[in-house]
């Protein structure tokens, strides 16, 4: 047996070495140094705090009480730990109890039978341990403790592998509840940039019909044509086209949020304007390590990884032998009469060393899975860490960008609008005609939706950024 063991620690293949992930740049910006002694550790986002609309809030809230796969999530959680609760207990002793009553008609020419008649004629026996001989029964009651003396740490890994499992659905569902949330969030916005869409093309018709009453007392007196009343007339039927779109828009994005908040039908209530989350972020000094490896995703994958390095130390200690151990103590008798009788306690120890040989095959191509595995998990790792670091810089650079675009925008819609005020009044003096009322209008138009689009861009940029720094706490 020493060299069945000896032979089989010699020819288990070595666990693949855990990979590091490549180190991360000291700032997300390759132009900007920072001095390493004035990075701090990042600080979780709040919710409750990033997010500055209370109307948006309350629905954050339904959601997570609500959200159909948020709360299957929460099943799942519940299933990985009890997965962790059956690893831990595997490490413990079983005990069981068993009773066994049978009753048995030997053969005369049998051992058993031959056996059973020549005791009774002994005189070495008392009454008492006389043998029924038409029909022996068999009484049997204990209690069994078996115990795999885990000397290969084979189910400490796998009790590792679970608890890592467990800890990754942890951060699974935080990973869920990010998305959600921002998922939530860009729709919300997307109703208040329609909603502000639609104000503009109310207040666009209103100017466009101003300007359509002075062409047709133009025309009524001769000054303008009958084309100019039929252009603005067509122009009017484009904005209000446009506008029952924007309608339609409104109501599908509604019936989409009101979908991940579980509910049939209904409104949602939201504000007039964009109150969208707090960047004070931006100006904190924070270590890049810091911020991704507190996103869900980043964690998720890293316990995911160090579950399957465990479950490839598991799969190689199935090489080396295994050590059961067990005992049980009771009562046993083959008669009703005898059987509470103190002699008729029995127990035993029990002691087995089991090692593979014509299964190594099989062994050897579960432990290369495992070897994979952990491989493949650690790459998916890797990946994840690559894809974290270039969306946070991403999204940091462009959050910042629009604050200037939405400037800009804002100065080109003054402009615009003093142009389509100087178009009217040229066009009463006669030095303009109105195709150029038509034009100043439409550009006004288009630049005032340009803006709404801007900010809801702005406004979703700050929504990812919130993702991307790892969504936020309770």
């Amino acid at each position: 047996m020493t060299i069945i063991i000896l032979l089989s620690a010699c020819s288990a293949p070595k666990v693949a070495e855990q990979q590091k992930a490549k180190a991360l740049p000291e700032n997300f910006d390759a132009k900007q140094k920072k001095a390493s002694d004035q990075l701090e550790a990042f600080i979780p986002l709040k919710t409750d705090t990033y997010f500055k609309d209370p109307l948006l809030k309350k629905l954050l809230d339904k959601a997570i009480a609500q959200n159909p796969d948020y709360l299957i999530m929460q099943e799942r959680i519940a299933i990985a730990n009890s997965h962790l609760k059956v690893a831990k207990l595997a490490l413990l002793p079983s005990f069981d109890i068993q009773a066994d009553l049978s009753g048995t008609r030997y053969g005369k020419y049998t051992m058993d039978g031959v056996g059973n008649f020549d005791t009774n004629l002994s005189q070495n026996i008392t009454d008492k341990q006389r043998i029924a001989t038409d029909l022996t029964p068999n009484i049997f009651l204990a209690g069994k403790v078996s115990w795999e003396a885990d000397i290969w740490g084979k189910l400490n890994n796998r009790k590792k592998a679970a608890r890592q499992r467990y800890f990754a659905s942890k951060e699974g569902m935080r990973l869920l509840q990010t998305k959600l949330l921002t998922d939530i969030a860009e729709l919300y916005y997307q109703l208040v940039a329609l909603d502000k869409q639609a104000i503009i093309y109310k207040k666009n018709l209103v100017t466009q019909q101003h300007a359509l009453d002075i062409i047709s007392a133009q025309r009524s007196v001769g000054k303008a044509t009958e084309l100019a009343v039929q252009q603005f007339n067509a122009q009017n039927n484009n904005i209000l086209a446009e506008a029952e779109q924007l309608y339609l828009s409104i109501d599908q994005t509604e019936k989409a949020l009101l979908n991940l908040l579980g509910e049939y039908g209904g409104t949602i209530e939201r504000s007039t304007d964009f109150l969208s989350g707090h960047l004070e972020v931006l100006n904190q000094k924070i270590s890049v390590d810091s911020i991704i490896h507190n996103r869900p995703d980043v964690a998720e994958a890293y316990f995911e990884l160090t579950a399957t390095n465990a479950d490839a130390k598991a799969a190689r200690a199935a090489f080396f032998p295994s050590l059961n151990l067990g005992a049980y103590g009771g009562l046993n008798s083959f008669s009703f009469s005898t059987f509470f009788d103190p002699k008729s306690v029995a127990w035993q120890l029990l002691g087995g060393l089991s090692a593979p040989i014509f299964n190594k095959g099989q062994i050897k191509q579960e432990f290369f899975i495992a070897n994979k595995k952990q491989q493949i998990t650690f790459l998916q790792y890797q990946n994840t860490i690559t894809t974290a670091y270039n969306e946070l810089s991403a999204l940091l650079h462009r959050t910042e960008a629009f604050q200037s675009v939405l400037a800009h925008k804002s100065k080109e819609i003054e402009h615009l609008e003093i142009a389509v005020n100087v178009s009217n009044d040229l066009y009463l003096s006669g030095y303009a005609n109105y195709l150029e009322i038509i034009s100043a209008q439409k550009n006004k138009l288009q630049a005032e939706l340009d803006f709404v689009d801007i900010q809801l861009k702005n406004a979703d940029s700050q929504v990812l950024l919130y993702k991307a720094l790892g969504g936020g706490i309770n």
